[in-house]
């Protein structure tokens, strides 16, 4: 009975990701975890200090590198599996589908269950890195919004937004991808007064290049409205 608590606490202050979204890391972290709480109600032999020690430990160790993963980039997609496109302007990409071993009967169920039953319509599909397809339709095949009524039905549409920077880093290819270059983008951020890309969190071009910005500090702009379970 001292177990199972002690598990239930860990597990609530590793965070909702270990849960949520399973990445490798913390699938493995989980399956660990059950399987040392389910050695201990097995084996009434097995002492449960070193049961309880070792639940503390993968803890720790959990929330060592979920906080690592956040600060280096390069460890995060080294122990994340990266996003895969794998339909483009209705077209599937088949190599790519290869690549991450999704069956095109697969793909057609996870349409399926976003109610999507023509590829034709899908202009961006994406797995993500939990396995969870992300879809974007044309926009006008997609649900109607208030941004939708104009006089020009697809005046508001600016495209699929391309990150130019992450977490202080330029991203070039996504610049050259916009036929843009750091120049233009150190001009834009100058003229949002943010003048040291190290300060930009996020920043992304849509089809229309306009820029995007999320900086790092961002407590000078209010407090969220309260949400709660």
């Amino acid at each position: 009975m001292t177990i199972l608590p002690l598990a239930l606490f860990v597990t609530l202050y590793m965070g909702k990701r270990s849960i949520g979204e399973l990445p490798v890391f913390d699938f493995l972290v989980i399956l660990i975890l059950g399987s040392v709480v389910g050695a201990d109600i097995a084996d009434p032999k097995i002492n449960h200090i070193y049961t309880a020690v070792a639940i503390v430990a993968i803890a720790l160790l959990q929330k060592f590198i979920a906080r690592w993963k956040i600060k280096n980039r390069k460890i995060n997609r080294l122990l994340t599996f990266e996003p895969t496109i794998v339909i483009y302007q209705g077209q599937f990409l088949v190599n790519k589908m290869k690549k991450i071993q999704y069956s095109i009967d697969t793909i057609l169920r996870m349409l399926r269950e976003q109610q999507i039953f023509n590829v034709n319509d899908v202009e961006l599909a994406i797995v993500e890195a939990n396995g969870y397809l992300s879809v974007k339709l044309y926009p006008e095949k997609e649900e109607a919004r208030a941004e939708h009524i104009t006089q020009q039905p697809y005046a508001f549409y600016k495209g699929i937004e391309v990150p130019v920077v992450i977490d202080g880093e330029i991203n070039e290819k996504g610049l050259s991808s916009r036929n843009l270059n750091e120049l233009w983008l150190y001009q834009e951020l100058e003229g949002k007064n943010i003048f040291d890309v190290n300060d930009v969190f996020y920043a992304a071009v849509n089809n229309l290049n306009e820029l995007h910005v999320s900086i790092k500090n961002t407590d000078d702009n209010g407090d969220p409205p309260p949400i709660s379970h």
